[in-house]
This record gives C-alpha cells, structure tokens and sequence, in this order.
C-alpha cells in the first residue's frame, strides 16, 4: 500500500486560499501560515496531519496527495470542510 505524508490549510473561501498560496510561493512558510490561519486543529502542528494510505481521507484529498509532486503546493482543493492548500511531504 502507498502511504503519504502531507500537510494543509483549511479557510473558509476559495479567494483567502488562493491568497495564502501567494504568500506561500512567495517564501512565507507553510508551517507559518498554517499555525495563523488554519481552522483545522492540525493548523496548531503547522497543519501536520501524518501518515495515512488511501481511503483515510476524504477523496478529494486522496486525489491530490497519490498524484501530486512531492513538495509542491497544491490547491485550492474544496472538500466538504471548506477550502485547503495541500502539500505532500512524504510518499513511499
């Protein structure tokens, strides 16, 4: 089985994503940005949420975290909870 590690930023509209993904790509670090503005208790861990394989997330999650570059920022990506910036950190 794959398994991933990866991190995000959950906000409430699609704009303050796409406005934190700007901050991010200009050097603002993700960690950073997500202990300020993440709405997900994960936020608090620099939007931290581990290891998981697929089917432990919601699928639009799943989606972006098996496919995506390892290292990049991905997103706006809206699921049921509102509106997240996903980087994978980790896939083995």
């Amino acid at each position: 089985m794959t398994l991933a590690t990866a991190r995000h930023i959950l906000v409430d509209t699609e704009e303050k994503c796409a406005e934190l993904k700007a901050q991010i790509e200009a050097g603002t670090d993700f960690a950073d940005v997500a202990k300020e503005h993440s709405s997900c208790p994960s936020g608090r861990s620099g939007g931290d949420l581990g290891e998981f394989g697929p089917g432990m997330m919601v699928p639009e999650f799943d989606e972006v975290v098996f496919s995506a570059e390892v290292g990049t920022v991905q997103g706006p990506v809206k699921t049921q909870f509102g509106y997240h910036l996903l980087e994978v950190t980790s896939r083995s």
